[in-house]
């Protein structure tokens, strides 16, 4: 770390939050007005060429404040932040919106709470799929043709698909084939159950190996169609702030990740590799060039585990302070929805 003398340190932690807060450049007047430091105009120019070398801001040409480059923030973020406890009025509504629901509805409503309020990107990583085709299978007859499949994933989704079979089966049936498939098959893999069909059903009657086949095979497609890795909201927000709406190069960069959903998954997953918020300021993340973005992630859990992360997008003047424990609250009450389905 840079360092600072506490004068230096409390100069540069007013300038960054005079920036977010008025989104102009900084001089030394606004510096004096709002340090609490008794000193002149000179020494704090002083002090400000100083940072100025150091990396931590820099001068816009069109004027004599200054502004704090990403190294600044960095130095801001890690040493010189003072978090502020998350408003009662957001905490509650995170509450009611994030109660124990289906969870793939619990993390879109995720996404969207973090948009809503910081007004920025809302993004998810899905938790990671444990392979396994299904922790429970039901079958309901609908007409003496189709049958109604109800899979419940390892991760606690419902998904529902239509059989539509040559065979009529009797409830009794319907109840003898999802019990034989529960108890021999619930847990492993499509390519596990593979392996083990052609000897293990040799033992059923064809109709009923016929139906466990389209059973297994339903399965199937329902993991990839519900293999979605990322969960966005309110990127759109992002045309509407001052700091980027000019910047239609930072702009086209930033929404080429938004479709490249696995770049975007990547950037996520650097906040699995250690507990609690992660800040990448600019081009931090090395994944993908976005100088102008800062991204806020916070890790979310299952059963203990890490499956999952949340996170903010936006600009880097952002209200640090204020957006953190959003993200941290939220990762929370995802984790503890997900736990209490």
């Amino acid at each position: 770390m840079t360092m600072l003398n506490e004068r230096a340190q409390i100069l540069l932690k007013t300038l960054v939050e005079r920036y977010i807060h008025e989104g102009n450049p900084v001089g030394s007047r606004t510096l004096s007005k709002f340090s609490g430091l008794d000193l002149s105009p000179a020494t704090i120019r002083n002090v400000m060429s100083d940072l100025e070398e150091m990396g931590l801001v820099t001068s816009p040409h069109t004027s004599a404040g200054r502004i704090p480059t990403p190294q600044g923030y960095r130095l801001f973020v890690d040493s010189l932040l003072v978090i502020k406890e998350i408003d009662n009025f957001e905490l509650h509504h995170l509450e009611h919106n994030l109660h124990p629901d289906n969870p793939s509805r619990l993390i879109n409503v995720a996404s969207q709470m973090l948009s809503e309020l910081t007004k920025f990107a809302g993004v998810v990583a899905m938790p990671k799929r444990t392979g396994a085709a299904f922790r429970y299978i039901e079958f309901m007859a609908l007409t003496e043709k189709r049958i109604l499949l109800i899979i419940v994933t390892p991760e606690g989704d419902v998904q529902n698909r239509i059989i539509f079979t040559d065979n009529n089966y009797t409830p009794s049936d319907l109840i003898e084939a999802s019990n034989f498939i529960n108890q021999n098959y619930a847990g492993c893999t499509i390519k596990e159950i593979n392996n083990r069909l052609t000897d293990e059903l040799k033992e059923l009657r064809q109709e009923m190996t016929s139906l466990m086949n389209s059973a297994i095979e339903a399965s199937g497609e329902a993991i990839n169609e519900s293999n979605e890795s990322v969960v966005l909201a309110g990127e759109r927000k992002l045309l509407e702030i001052q700091d980027l709406s000019g910047n239609l190069i930072s702009l086209k960069k930033l929404f080429d990740l938004f479709e490249r959903k696995t770049m975007l998954l990547e950037l996520l997953e650097l906040g699995h590799q250690a507990e609690g918020v992660k800040v990448f300021i600019g081009g931090e993340a090395d994944i993908v060039s976005l100088e102008e973005f800062s991204v806020i992630t916070a890790p979310y859990k299952m059963e203990g585990k890490i499956v999952g992360t949340v996170g903010v997008i936006g600009p880097r003047r952002m209200a640090y302070e204020r957006i953190i424990p959003i993200v941290e609250v939220t990762a929370k009450l995802l984790s503890s929805g997900l736990a209490q389905h």
